[in-house]
């Protein structure tokens, strides 16, 4: 056994509408789909793997763990590193994507801003 852990190679995000948070991704980060089914769509982020998977799905997947529903709130965001946010930030409202906040120089020497899925999943780019 090699050294652990060495990355995370997917991600699972439960989602209640596959339809509509696919067309997001597929505008706003512009991938392709590198799988799908009628209950899932995969992207390729880097080496990581992001399957939008329903809900309806997602029970069987976790059990006997619970799939929360997208008004419970967040719990995680994913950053993703750019040149310049508020360059992207621009590049973002051209694909329709309203921003949660930012861009905002924060404490940490990090100038960041945030949007959501519609899925209710959070997405922050830095720089």
């Amino acid at each position: 056994m090699g050294p652990w852990p060495s990355g995370i190679s997917a991600v699972t995000l439960f989602v209640e509408d596959l339809a509509t948070t696919k067309r997001f991704y597929q505008e706003v980060f512009g991938l392709p789909i590198v799988f799908e089914d009628d209950d899932s769509a995969v992207f390729k982020f880097g080496s990581t793997l992001v399957n939008l998977l329903k809900t309806t799905a997602a029970r069987e997947l976790i059990e006997p763990a619970a799939v929360a529903s997208r008004d419970a709130g967040s719990r995680f965001q994913f950053t993703i590193d750019v040149d310049d946010v508020d360059a992207m930030c621009a590049e973002l409202a051209t694909r329709g994507v309203e921003l949660l906040n930012g861009p905002l120089d924060r404490p940490w020497g990090v100038r960041t801003a945030c949007f959501m899925d519609p899925a209710g999943h959070i997405w922050e780019i830095a720089k």
